[in-house]
């Protein structure tokens, strides 16, 4: 069963004023992840849609996303939690399906009246947070608690903010920090 997100991100942060802000909210700190993950392209290749298997160190998951649209609702996704990462990507490999890429990045996610809120860091890009929450209402109403406006969210993806600064993911090989 396919799961819509509702989520959008506000770009080029104050990562010190957005912690401030939720410190100020009551925010609940969930955790501080440092994800990993290997991105495939789907079998025929579809431009919108692709897999990913990632760790954030702690749960393993498999994913089919797929965007419809530049919306709040715009991704569809299917998920599953996988009991082991290199063994999932070795099952992959032995059936034919390679990955495209690996990437990283890191996430300090919060908890606030029922949405999550997350200030991600990624090789290359400025600091952004993303909202999710059960609808696109609630993404606003919490993005307005956080002191920005519905004119300051995005629903663009990692793809399209690399390709904003120069670079197509899909080209890729390794997106690390260390290579900053």
């Amino acid at each position: 069963m396919s799961n819509i997100e509702h989520e959008a991100k506000v770009l080029n942060v104050d990562v010190e004023g957005v912690r401030s802000k939720l410190n100020d909210l009551h925010a609940a700190k969930v955790g501080d992840y440092n994800f990993r993950r290997f991105v495939f392209d789907t079998i025929p290749e579809t431009p919108d849609r692709w897999v990913r298997l990632r760790s954030n160190g702690q749960e393993t998951t498999l994913t089919v996303k797929e965007i419809s649209s530049d919306a709040i609702d715009g991704t569809e996704e299917w998920e599953v939690v996988v009991s082991d990462f290199d063994a999932t990507l070795a099952i992959l490999g032995k059936i034919g399906i390679n990955a495209r890429g690996y990437q990283e990045n890191t996430r300090e996610e919060y908890s606030l009246e029922g949405a999550q809120v997350a200030i991600d860091h990624w090789p290359k890009l400025a600091p952004y947070i993303e909202i999710e929450a059960k609808d696109t209402d609630e993404v606003v109403r919490v993005a307005n608690l956080l002191g920005y406006s519905q004119d300051e969210l995005t629903a663009k993806n990692t793809k399209a903010l690399y390709s904003d600064i120069g670079i197509n993911l899909q080209e890729v090989a390794e997106l690390k920090f260390d290579e900053e």
